[in-house]
């Protein structure tokens, strides 16, 4: 088999190097690229087709699990790995309906990391056990559960424009780094707003938070 092609994206400089020196332990690795945001992982996977992403969740601009939703969307052939500080039911179900395939604690990446991406690059997922278990139970085809989540109102572009604004752009800002008109936003903005019945910025930012779509 071919080496294994790895991007890594991370927002910390220190978290990306210490994950390229725990890949790069094997000679069958490859890191192609590295991303500080979950939009720099995205473009990367479009020119670089790895064979495998891993990928922090909370990252700015775009969070990892909108990135992971955007590459299942248009590199099926990559498969994303998820790193978290955090398990829980309801992270594991929204991992799951972005399309990773692979979820891995920072606590355990040492032990777990290694051992994942080679799971994930011959295509098999790769989840600790409690996330195995919320898999085994069938959460991901709970959409009832899910149906009723403010956050599953929202279109993928929605919540782009959530993460950006609730991170302090302004629609100016938003409009340059997705390469659409300021009305556009405007108009996004205002629909956000009606869908979560949110009267200000400060609402908005609250609603990321509780939503973690960004961290405090």
């Amino acid at each position: 088999m071919d080496a294994t092609t790895i991007v890594i994206a991370d927002d910390h400089e220190i978290v990306r190097r210490g994950l390229r020196t725990l890949l790069e332990s094997r000679e069958d690795f490859e890191i192609v690229g590295e991303a500080s945001n979950g939009r720099e992982a995205v473009k990367l996977v479009e020119a670089l087709s790895p064979h495998v992403v891993v990928m922090d969740i909370s990252m700015p601009e775009l969070n990892g699990l909108e990135a992971a939703r955007q590459i299942a969307r248009s590199h099926p052939g990559t498969e994303v790995l998820v790193l978290t500080m955090h398990e829980s039911e309801e992270l594991i179900g929204e991992m799951l309906q972005a399309g990773a395939r692979g979820y891995v604690l920072k606590s355990d990446t040492v032990r777990q990391l290694i051992p994942a991406v080679d799971s994930l690059r011959r295509h098999k997922p790769f989840f600790t056990p409690r996330a195995s278990g919320v898999v085994l139970d069938g959460y991901a085809g709970e959409e009832g559960r899910l149906r009723g989540e403010p956050r599953r109102r929202l279109t993928p572009r929605e919540r782009e424009i959530v993460q950006l604004l609730a991170e302090g752009k302004s629609n100016k800002e938003v409009s340059s780094a997705l390469g659409i008109s300021v009305k556009t936003v405007e108009t996004h903005r205002t629909n956000i707003m009606r869908k979560l019945d949110l009267h200000s910025v400060s609402d908005l930012t609250r609603f990321a938070v509780r939503n973690r779509i960004i961290q405090p």
